[in-house]
Order: structure tokens, then sequence, then C-alpha cells
């Protein structure tokens, strides 16, 4: 086992994997940049380095000044969290040629299922279900148009090396298809560094599904059952539940051993997630994999008991998993609320400032992951997410009435977020019955437009 571990990041996932540390004897490292210097993962953790300033760039994605920091600190390895390095096959080699073990996939797992067209490919080749379309890099409008009317409109163009909507659009016709894949490619190119994009075919109404899955480094691979994560705007999950309302135990089982299989092809080791979208006759198609543990993965421990960053770590520090298949039930439903600094009756433009009045929801089955306190200063120079709020009921509905006591006895004040917005959903009869898509928020915005004039 470790004794040192540094976590690459910040804000609640930094703490959480701080905790995590703690409850396995393992000393922790926190990384902070200026703008981070009262975060309380700062004043948590056993050590604590400031590596830069303010910007992103200079701080939690600046790969020497993080390396810098486990060599001083004598660390044996690092914890990426989400986001910033997470996924980066770069940092996990460096971090192995200076001996410093990568908590995470291999870099060659890394950057197999990091590109869209060879994760699609490997999963194809695996037997997995992949959408029409998808399988070579679009260079001109000339193969843009061959491929649309191959698999035929409306098609939706992707970009091979990103995710969360960027570099994303949906086409029904030629000229669209055209004048979209300029922006595209502009797009893909601004956001991850490269241009390519491809097309496949666009799903309408489907559901956002995806598999947890826990890979060791002795061949052993289990799912940990299904996240639901179908509220999402612009691409952007907001609220997330486990189990699906839409899965029953036979879909449940086949998208589970699918989602193994899939592991096993891409040589996985480590938490990651495979990622699917369901459409309403029930057909699923492989979408991509995360190789990373998720932000929402605390509905999937809450149902099934299993400490997903323990056995991130313990997997990394050579253990065996210390569950099997048939030791994983999913037990009653659980749902996470996404509760970021941003003003919803004004776009979801971000609300940074100080945080002069909070207090946090309690009571049964009500979990809070935050790095929030009162006086605490929100940055604008980061993701806006203040708080996961998580509720675990025996069945759906008693976690959806959990949830809404919670949300109502939360307040974070005077800066604007999502709360009041997350109420809405979860109070609408749609979403009670369990009626949702990945455009359940597009339409139900739009209705609300309509109502307003």
């Amino acid at each position: 086992m470790f004794s040192k571990i540094l976590i690459a990041n910040r804000g609640e996932i930094a703490l959480r994997i701080i905790r995590a540390c703690r409850e396995l004897g393992i000393r922790s490292v926190a990384v902070y940049s200026e703008a981070d210097k009262d975060s309380i993962h700062v004043r948590f953790a056993d050590e604590a380095v400031c590596i830069g300033k303010a910007l992103s760039a200079d701080t939690y994605l600046n790969i020497p000044a993080i390396i810098s920091a486990a060599e001083i600190t004598d660390v044996e390895a690092i914890h990426p969290g989400y986001g910033f390095l997470a996924e980066n096959a770069h940092f996990a080699e460096i971090c192995e040629s200076c001996q410093i073990t990568f908590i995470g996939p291999s870099p060659q797992s890394i950057r197999l299922m990091g590109d869209k067209m060879s994760a699609k490919e490997t999963m194809r080749k695996a037997g997995l279900p992949i959408t029409p379309g998808g399988t070579a890099i679009i260079k001109n409008k000339e193969d843009a148009i061959k491929t649309a009317k191959r698999i035929k409109y409306p098609v939706i163009i992707k970009a091979s090396a990103g995710g969360g909507g960027r570099g994303m659009r949906v086409c029904h016709n030629d000229v669209r298809l055209i004048s979209s894949l300029i922006t595209a490619q502009a797009e893909a190119e601004a956001a991850f560094g490269s241009r390519d994009v491809y097309i496949e075919k666009y799903i309408a109404k489907p559901r956002h599904i995806e598999f947890q899955i826990l890979a060791d480094g002795y061949g052993n691979i289990i799912h940990l059952g299904e996240r639901d994560c179908s509220i999402q705007r612009r691409h952007q999950k907001l609220l997330e539940e486990s189990p699906s309302p839409a899965l029953d135990k036979k879909l449940r089982q086949k998208i589970g051993d699918m989602a193994v299989r899939g592991a096993k092809a891409a040589n996985y080791k480590s938490a990651g997630t495979m990622e699917f979208l369901l459409d309403p006759d029930g057909n699923f198609y492989f979408m991509e994999m995360n190789t990373r543990i998720q932000v929402e993965h605390p509905v999937t421990e809450m149902v099934t008991g299993v400490d997903l960053v323990k056995e991130q770590i313990l997997i990394a520090s050579g253990e065996k998993l210390s569950c099997s298949q048939e030791d994983i039930e999913i037990e009653g439903s659980a749902i996470e609320c996404r509760i970021n600094a941003e003003d919803a009756e004004n776009g979801f433009i971000p609300c940074p400032g100080r945080i002069e009045r909070l207090n946090l929801p309690g009571g049964p089955r009500v979990r809070i992951d935050t790095h929030i306190y009162s006086g605490f200063e929100v940055s604008p120079f980061y993701d806006s997410l203040l708080a996961k709020v998580i509720t675990h009921g025996r069945v759906r509905e008693e976690a959806i009435s959990i949830m809404i006591r919670a949300l109502n006895e939360l307040v974070i004040s005077p800066i604007k977020t999502t709360t009041q917005f997350h109420l809405k959903i979860l109070e609408n009869p749609l979403f009670v019955k369990g009626d949702i898509s990945t455009h359940f928020i597009e339409e139900m915005l739009k209705e609300k437009q309509e109502v307003e004039v």
C-alpha cells in the first residue's frame, strides 16, 4: 500500500480523495493555486504545495509543477481526480518515467479510448453495437455529404478528440451539414488541439446511460450497474440517478455484460465508465469510455455500498478487486444534483463571489460532497460546481422526495445557484414518471419560454 499520495486536483474531488486516503491510512499532499490558498482541500491534506497563481494552465494543468511538487514531497502515487489531467496520457507516461504511480489506467488505454475513432473501432471489433457512421475522419465536404447520404439524415458531427458538446452539431440537410462542418472543425481545434471530426447517425431523444467499471491488474473486471445521465444542458450533466427507470433486469445485464467486454478489449485497469445511448425502442449503442472517476460516482456508491475511490487506490497499489460481480447488488435508488454557481434565469451565466450564508442539508439518506464554507470565495477561474447533493431512497419516489426536502434546506447566499432550477426538474411530472431523454431540459426551457410569451 502507498504511504503518501499527491492529489493533482482541487475542489470537492480533491477533498473526496483526501478522505479516502485518510481512511486507508495514507498521507495526502494537496497542490493548489494562489486563488485556492484558503480552500478546504489545502487545510485538510497532510501537506500542501502552492504550484502557481490562478490560471489552470499555470497550475492544475502544469505538468512540470505537479511533478516537482510530487518529487519534493516524496510521494509514491498521484491521483488526478476528474478533469484537468485525469485523461492525459502524456501526464500518465511522465508519472511512469518518474517512477510515480498514476492512479488510473495505463497511458495506452487512455490514448486508445480518448480517441473516439479508435475507441469505436475497438468496441466494434469486441462486438459492441455502435451508431451507424463514425468509422472515418471527415476531411472535407465531399466526405461529409457521402457519409450523410449513406447513413441518412439526421446526422451529428462530433469532435474525435473531445466531448462535452464542443465541436458537436446536428444536421438535417446538405446545406446545414457543409456550414456546420467548418464550424465544428474550428471549435474542435480550439478546444482539443485537433480539428478531426466524424459523422454518425443522430439518435432522436435518446437516454444517456453509463455503466461503472472496476478492473484490477489480474484480469478481474466487473460493472456496478448503470447511471442515467439524461438530464443535461448543452451536453453538460446536471442530474444523475441510479438505477435508470428505463432498464429492467434483463436489459441491465445485457448492457452490463457488453460494458465488461468492452473494458476487456481496451485492456483496462482502474475505475472507468462505459457510456451508451439508449433509444426509445430499447436499442443501445456504445458512445465513449471515460477513463477516470466520474463527477457522478456517488450515486453508484449509494446503491452498491462500494467506495469507488478506495477501490481505485487499492487497484493502483497492486491489490485485487475487493468484490466480485456476484457481490454487487443494487439497493434502492439514488439521485445526484450538481449545484453550480450559475444564474439559471439568465442563461446560466457564472456567478462567482463570496458566500456569506451557508446551510447544508442533512438528515437520513442525504450525502453532501462539497468544498465550500461560509466566507468561501467562489473563483471565476475554475468550474462553477459548488456542491453535489446526493439522496438515497428505498424506491425512486422516495429518493426524489428526500432530494426535494434537502434542496429546500440548502442555502448558499448571496450568489446565484442552480438549486431552484433543480427543484423545477424534480417536480416536473415527466421527470417524476421517468419519461426523460437528453432533450428534457431543452424542452422544459422551451415550454417555459412559450408560457412567458
